[in-house]
């Protein structure tokens, strides 16, 4: 009967959304809030590198036993400019506002991780296939009920939502320069950003490190290569 406690709480939890993963080493009921490692990922919607990086590398935050000692952040603004008549630009268009206000809605209304980064991916997913048109697909692809979104981001309450995310960006000190712009306990990344799991294992202080942990190694920062193109939607500024 043991075994079997795992799994059933996985689908039990998971069951529209996720596939369900093998015990791992460090159990999540057993990392203390105070040992996680908090990764905050600044971004925007349609920036091709912030879509790739969600699509085909965060995902180890939420696959791997990662998940147990991260406290993983999304903040759906990244580049976009408010304007003095109390509008705003997007760096990709309108398209891309609506989508930042869809993801922060998705953020709010299914709190879990594993329920809204799976929608997020799913969108960006979309977003790096040339079919952003077909994001809303994504509802049923993932079994989730469109209603509470879409509700959210028709209204003013995910326009709060998401300047709500406008006054975060704008709040980080150093200012983001790009994005993605990641975060690892509050410090920044920068041109590393892909590093990120060295950066979290490293910053990890509980007794037993997750096995995406093991033979990870610090690689060499891009931004001391002169000459190097990031990838990266720059900010623009003034």
């Amino acid at each position: 009967m043991g075994s079997d406690k795992p799994v059933l709480a996985c689908v039990l939890l998971l069951l529209s959304v996720s596939s369900c993963y093998a015990s791992s080493d460090v159990d999540a009921a057993m990392v203390s809030d105070d040992y996680k490692v908090t990764l905050s990922l600044y971004y925007e919607s349609l920036c091709p590198y912030c879509a790739g990086f969600i699509v085909n590398q965060l995902r180890d935050v939420v696959e791997t036993d990662l998940r147990n000692i991260v406290n993983l952040r999304l903040v759906p603004w990244g580049n976009t400019q408010r304007t003095p008549n109390h509008t705003w630009i997007c760096q990709h268009g309108r398209d891309e506002c609506v989508l930042n206000v869809v993801e922060a809605c998705a953020i709010t209304i299914w709190p879990d991780l594993a329920i809204h980064f799976k929608f997020i991916q799913c969108i960006e997913r979309f977003e790096l296939e040339g079919k952003r048109a077909q994001w809303q697909s994504c509802f049923g692809a993932l079994g989730l009920n469109p209603k509470p979104v879409t509700d959210c981001y028709k209204t003013r309450a995910g326009v709060d939502l998401d300047l709500r995310y406008a006054d975060e960006t704008d709040r980080l000190r150093p200012p983001h320069r790009f994005v993605p712009w990641v975060l690892v306990n509050d410090k920044p990344l920068a041109e590393d950003y892909q590093n990120f799991i060295a950066y979290v294992c490293k910053a990890y202080r509980g007794s037993n490190k997750p096995k995406a942990c093991t033979a990870r190694r610090f690689e060499i920062n891009l931004s001391s290569v002169p000459g190097t193109r990031h990838p990266v939607c720059y900010a623009r500024r003034g």
